[in-house]
């Protein structure tokens, strides 16, 4: 039996998260501490996305490995910079931190090692999918950053 079973459980992991996340109010945070003027519309579909990728890379699994590897690379980052590193620098709570510490950080840390014990964990799979993971998550953050500029607004021509 191989260790892709986990890409699974990091998805559910993600669901709880996203749970979390939405009692404790990630949008009010975001827009106080990280001055995203994020809408609950672009969270809930955000998220539905990264529930996708995550099907899609369980599914994958180790026939790409380099693939599969990338949700759990968008775990960490997910988890150290957008709730971890915010909490130590401003010391407020982030939304999400609980499942951040108790479910990414073990789970990515046991699919690391799963992939390693199935002889699937290479430098370039490592490698290609924290850029990918990392370029993912920070997708959205620059869309945030940028839709308020003048060329993406869709207001109608005077």
């Amino acid at each position: 039996m191989t260790h892709e079973y986990i890409l699974w459980i990091a998805t559910i992991a993600y669901g709880f998260h996203m749970i979390e996340e939405t009692v404790y109010d990630w949008h009010g945070w975001v827009r106080r501490v990280l001055k995203l003027q994020a809408e609950w519309n672009e969270f809930y579909m955000v998220n539905a996305v990264v529930i996708v990728l995550g099907v899609g890379c369980a599914m994958v699994g180790w026939r790409y490995p380099t693939v599969a590897l990338i949700f759990p690379a968008f775990m960490v980052v997910n988890a150290l910079l957008f709730h971890v590193l915010p909490v130590l620098v401003t010391r407020i709570f982030s939304p999400g931190l609980f499942t951040a510490l108790i479910l990414f950080l073990p789970v990515t840390a046991w699919l690391y090692r799963g992939a390693w014990q199935d002889g699937v964990l290479t430098t370039n799979a490592v490698l290609i999918s924290s850029v990918m993971g990392f370029l993912l998550m920070m997708f959205p953050i620059v869309l945030q950053k940028t839709k308020h500029l003048p060329f993406f607004r869709q207001e109608p021509a005077a």
